[in-house]
């Protein structure tokens, strides 16, 4: 029986913990907060989307960096494992849109406490409020801890499953990035992800609160396509978010910290432009004695019309009969190509997820352990591993995890 320490009791943590004493270690996990999950809490707007109902090929498709180092991992602990686990620990689950699957009751703290049930059945030691300051190795072989307040944990083995540096309320400081370099683990370059982007346009703040449903997004470095995808969206104060422009954040992140963006809305993705323009006059011929901007009321909600009234460039008092056709095409080609420019990502406060992280190639696939130190091993957010939201990025910290423990 070897003994095992796990840093970090974020999702990877718990999970690792529960692999690792399951397999027959002793285990201690140790945590810098006061309790367990803290950054869980938070996913899914705190009902916790645990993983996505779908099939191996979908799940691969939505992870972004380096899909085919999960093979090995999720092959040995996939979302039909985790969703298994979490009911038989007394969280019964249920699927939603997209194949998101969540508990039953809505609340994060249910997962979190399903897994307590299980690393305390299977003898895990959890010390709370306990800050680790140091990883050493020696002879190439993980040797033990040093612990904030200078005490010293030796042990057979180690995970490190710290997290990134995505919100950093809840103790996510890179601390497991700073513990790899020291043993010589090569970090790239990382970066906020599945988080909003800030917008130049005056009007984007006045749509403050506007959700768009079924609307499609393309997003442009010049000519060439970076993201495009359909679903639903979100004005702020600041710019754009929302389910579709986070998951773009993790597409075109990169190249929105190097320049601007353009991003396209298209309001009717179901209309062609001819099916939008027949559309159109007939909303002009039931109102061809009013005013324009009182003919458009059917076409979009009521926040948005002043802002489409003003982009259209017809003036808003012109009677809907004297439009000439070259404006009214010009409106509908709007309707399909709303455009605002792109000026750059919110921080990690705001960032679901951080991406890079540890460098995988000196990562074993199959056991997560360091190619560089026998006996350290990670899990979770710490390794250059994103994915797009719907619960893709929760399953790669449990099958990391899984095969780390």
């Amino acid at each position: 029986m070897s003994k095992v320490i796990v840093i970090g009791g974020g999702p990877a943590g718990m999970m690792a913990a529960y692999a690792a004493a399951e397999s027959g270690h002793a285990v201690t996990l140790l945590e810098q907060n006061e309790k367990l999950g803290k950054k869980l809490f938070f996913t899914g707007k705190g009902r916790c989307n645990v993983t996505n109902d779908c099939s191996r090929d979908v799940f691969f498709d939505q992870v972004v960096t380096n899909p085919k180092f999960l093979y090995s991992a999720f092959e040995t602990f996939d979302n039909q494992a985790v969703m298994q686990l979490l009911e038989q620990a007394g969280c019964p689950l249920k699927t939603e849109r997209g194949n998101r699957v969540f508990p039953v009751s809505d609340h994060s703290s249910d997962v979190i406490r399903g897994l307590e049930r299980e690393m305390d059945r299977l003898g895990v030691k959890v010390h709370l409020r306990t800050a680790v300051k140091k990883v050493v190795a020696k002879d190439g072989h993980f040797e033990k801890i040093i612990l904030g307040d200078q005490r010293q944990i030796h042990a057979d083995a180690c995970i490190v499953a710290t997290g990134g540096l995505s919100y950093q309320s809840t103790g996510s400081t890179g601390d497991g990035f700073r513990f790899a370099e020291s043993l010589g683990h090569t970090v790239t370059d990382c970066m906020p992800a599945l988080v909003p982007m800030e917008c130049k346009e005056e009007w984007v703040p006045e749509l403050q609160g506007l959700s768009l449903r079924n609307v499609n997004v393309t997003i442009l470095d010049g000519k060439k396509k970076l993201y495009d995808d359909f679903g639903e969206m979100l004005f702020t104060h600041y710019g754009v978010s929302g389910p579709l422009i986070l998951s773009a954040s993790s597409y075109v992140g990169k190249k929105l910290k190097a320049k601007e963006l353009t991003l396209k809305i298209d309001l009717k993705p179901a209309l062609s432009e001819e099916q939008l323009d027949h559309r159109v006059l007939r909303e002009f011929e039931e109102n061809q004695n009013r005013q324009f901007k009182n003919a458009v009321h059917k076409l979009f909600p009521s926040k948005l019309i002043p802002v489409m009234i003003e982009l259209s460039g017809i003036d808003p008092e012109k009677k809907v009969n004297v439009i000439t056709k070259e404006e009214r095409l010009g409106f509908v080609r709007l309707i399909k190509n709303l455009e605002c420019t792109l000026t750059g990502l919110r921080d990690y406060n705001e960032a679901i997820i951080t991406k890079g992280g540890i460098k995988i190639k000196e990562v074993d696939p199959g056991t997560m352990e360091s190619r560089l130190v026998k006996g350290l091993h990670f899990a979770g957010e710490v390794l250059d591993l994103d994915a797009v939201t719907g619960g893709f990025n929760l399953q790669i910290a449990w099958s990391t995890a899984y095969a780390a423990g």
